[in-house]
């Protein structure tokens, strides 16, 4: 499976206050996670300095370097930043949703096809993965380690041991 380099992590949004700063919706674990960032990057790989940011309710109000106007952050509107993948270290058994999106889901047992993962939705107790068949049936399943038995990124699959009445 090839990886990607460049991650989405939010959209610029709106600008904030007179001095060039601007609103950024973050796509990624929460608004701190986006804050823990100095260089952020647009799809081209052009990178982006954050001179500061900071976190106002469920937005990261962002400073970008050589944006010092109101019209000029007006220009960046609409625009979707992205990280590195390698400027995160994530924990063992921790994956970007972006690598998760694909894979087949396997039985670890019988090696049964459920269809592939097409959405993570992130419930607040524990991710739910949401899994397509080939009919367009979906199916969500607990990302619990109960259910997870394998997740292989480089090989394309998750291997679950559904709970009883899952797929009934």
């Amino acid at each position: 499976m090839d990886l990607k380099k460049y991650l989405e992590a939010g959209k610029i949004v709106s600008v904030f206050g007179i001095k060039g700063e601007i609103k950024v919706q973050p796509w990624c674990d929460g608004p701190e996670f986006l804050c823990g960032f100095d260089t952020l990057y647009y799809k081209s790989g052009t990178p982006v300095e954050i001179e500061r940011s900071r976190v106002a309710k469920n937005i990261v109000v962002m400073k970008v370097k050589g944006v010092d106007t109101v019209e000029e952050a007006q220009k960046l509107r609409n625009r979707v930043l992205y990280i590195d993948r390698d400027d995160v270290e994530l924990d063992e058994g921790c994956y970007f949703v972006q690598d998760l999106i694909g894979l087949e889901v396997v039985d670890a047992d019988s090696g049964e096809s459920y269809g592939k993962i097409t959405d993570v939705s992130q419930t607040g107790a524990n991710d739910v993965y949401h899994i397509a068949d080939e009919k367009g049936n979906v199916k969500l399943i607990p990302a619990i380690p109960e259910v997870v038995a394998e997740t292989d990124i480089e090989g394309g699959v998750m291997k679950i041991t559904p709970l009883e009445g899952l797929f009934d």
